[in-house]
């Protein structure tokens, strides 16, 4: 069954299949592909909310992952991949992304993001310009 995401938030999804390169010697995609979906899904859901501007200004980079596996997807699976962000306070946002195939939950990730400057590298405190392109 498909969660809802939180109706405060700017969620974002995106759609694709599984391809035999996702699969493991199992036959099911590998855990290490599902943390590649995650990242994946972070960084377009940044580039289609940020400016190029704010792309340019600031970059983010990941402190952890909490993934919970829960059922396994196959070749040729269509996988639906849905994220949002929970919070943010300081230099620290944390983000959700669950996937599906079809209803069916199969895996879903809390990971924790550090906000940097692109230029020194250095922690940045998340501002309201950042924090207000998540939220609705």
């Amino acid at each position: 069954m498909v969660e809802k995401t939180p109706e405060d938030k700017v969620s974002f999804q995106y759609s694709f299949k599984v391809t035999l390169q996702d699969i493991d010697d199992r036959n099911h995609v590998n855990n290490m592909v599902y943390l590649q979906w995650v990242q994946d899904v972070s960084g377009l859901h940044w580039e289609s909310l940020a400016s190029k501007e704010l792309q340019e200004s600031v970059v983010w980079f990941v402190l952890r992952h909490e993934i919970d596996y829960i059922n396994q997807a196959y070749a040729n699976d269509t996988i639906n991949v849905v994220t949002w962000i929970d919070d943010a306070a300081g230099v620290k946002s944390t983000r959700i992304v669950h996937i599906y195939c079809e209803d069916k939950l199969l895996c879903k990730c809390k990971t924790s993001w550090c906000l940097l400057d692109a230029k020194s590298l250095k922690p940045k405190r998340i501002d309201n310009d950042v924090l207000a392109i998540f939220m609705k």
